[in-house]
């Protein structure tokens, strides 16, 4: 048996709401407390997560960003004379994803959701790489270049693969005794949650179902491992979507012309504004400043968030819904969902867990940047117990193992 093995296993959307006056894990991880997520969805969760800081210094927030000069969707244009009864479908739209990310050769999650293509060469798409791959961040590192860097053998999934066969592929290296570190990624909550809300008798039986595949991941550990650290996290929590807000409807009786005088991306919680002329700022900041189910964000806040980029490169002005308000139709669907994240991250629901089977962690991690700290610690000590205590063959060096994996969770 080798000394030690730290096991982080990532629910996506298991926020502190939804599991805390729940028995989940409780055996296995009984230390738990709530994290405060970063403002944004998941694409600035997760990378805020692997990376240990937070979005203005990893450069990774929203997806799509104003920026003509760079956008690869010019050739999509055309696509704008065909009728809307095709081009808003979502099959069609999922199918043309697949294709353009083979053909731009991008490596993380992309989706073009419902950019109009009217409209789609007006932006670029922010995530080009994979955050759960070395030098997958748009600026910095992440736990994987250090695990790189430091020679410690890894193992992490492959979202596409599906859940149970992500769980087989870690229980056959945990049986191998090759790894150091454990990054096993469980997306479907997330989607779920999306579909029938936060309070369908299908989240606890979702949960319940985690719970033997949890159990059967302890046990095949502790028979190769003497010491298992079971680190169980989330990145955000849900909230329950009861009231729709139609902010296009608003806006565009302004008279403003989009890519002319403005530009916006409508995400489901937020809108992001650009503006070229002052009289678009004034009006579109008047608008905004008369609808009660959200408020504009001040610059102040946003640093406090770690979400005030400098060149403003994600928005200039950004319209923040309350807790519970869908902006619905918008960017990234026409139609309502039942549930939804990326409010504010002292919104009740916004809060992330974090379960784990050991008592010393610190009382400082109280964000979900803070995981990397966990991650990196226990990967060291791991590396150094595991290396010192078992012979390994002759010529046999600490590569990192696993699957080059791709995001496929919902992050609308």
């Amino acid at each position: 048996m080798k000394p030690f093995l730290p096991l982080f296993v990532f629910v996506d959307a298991c926020g502190w709401e939804i599991v805390k006056n729940r028995p989940f894990a409780q055996t296995l991880a009984p230390v738990r407390r709530s994290l405060r997520s970063v403002f944004g969805y998941s694409s600035a969760c997760v990378p805020s997560i692997l990376s240990g800081r937070w979005p203005v210094d990893h450069y990774n927030w929203c997806y799509f960003v104003y920026d003509p000069a760079h956008s690869p969707f010019r050739s999509l244009r055309p696509l704008r004379w065909l009728p809307r009864a095709l081009t808003s479908r979502r099959i069609f739209r999922r199918q043309l994803s697949r294709l353009l990310k083979v053909h731009l050769k991008f490596r993380g999650y992309f989706d073009l959701y419902n950019i109009p293509f009217e409209h789609i060469s007006l932006f670029d798409f922010s995530e080009k790489k994979n955050p759960l791959q070395p030098g997958g961040m748009n600026r910095g590192p992440n736990i994987f270049d250090h695990l790189q860097e430091r020679g410690i053998a890894w193992h992490v999934s492959d979202p596409t693969a599906g859940e149970r066969p992500n769980l087989d592929a870690l229980l056959a290296e945990i049986s191998r005794e090759r790894i150091d570190f454990a990054f096993l990624y469980w997306p479907d909550l997330d989607g779920l949650l999306h579909r029938v809300g936060n309070t369908s008798p299908e989240v606890p039986a979702k949960l319940d179902a985690y719970e033997p595949w949890l159990a059967e991941l302890m046990a095949r550990a502790r028979e190769h491992y003497q010491e298992v650290r079971l680190t169980i996290f989330s990145d955000h929590g849900m909230a329950n979507c009861d009231q729709l807000l139609d902010l296009r409807a608003r806006v565009e009786p302004l008279g403003l012309r989009m890519g002319v005088d403005y530009a916006v991306v409508y995400d489901s919680t937020m809108a992001r504004f650009w503006f070229f002329n002052e009289r678009a700022r004034g009006l579109v900041v008047e608008c905004l400043q008369q609808i009660p189910e959200g408020r504009i964000v001040p610059d102040a806040e946003l640093e406090e968030l770690g979400a005030l980029f400098p060149d403003r490169h994600f928005g200039q002005t950004i319209f923040l819904a309350d807790e519970g308000v869908l902006i619905v139709p918008s960017h990234m669907g026409e139609r309502p969902i039942r549930a939804m994240h990326g409010y504010h991250p002292d919104a009740p629901h916004s809060y992330a867990s974090l379960l784990t089977n050991y008592a010393d962690v610190p009382p400082g991690v109280t964000a979900i940047p803070h995981v990397y700290q966990l991650m990196t610690a226990q990967a060291e000590r791991a590396f150094q117990l595991n290396r010192s205590a078992a012979a390994r063959p002759s010529g046999e060096r600490d590569l990192p193992v696993g699957h080059v994996p791709e995001r496929n969770h919902a992050n609308v």
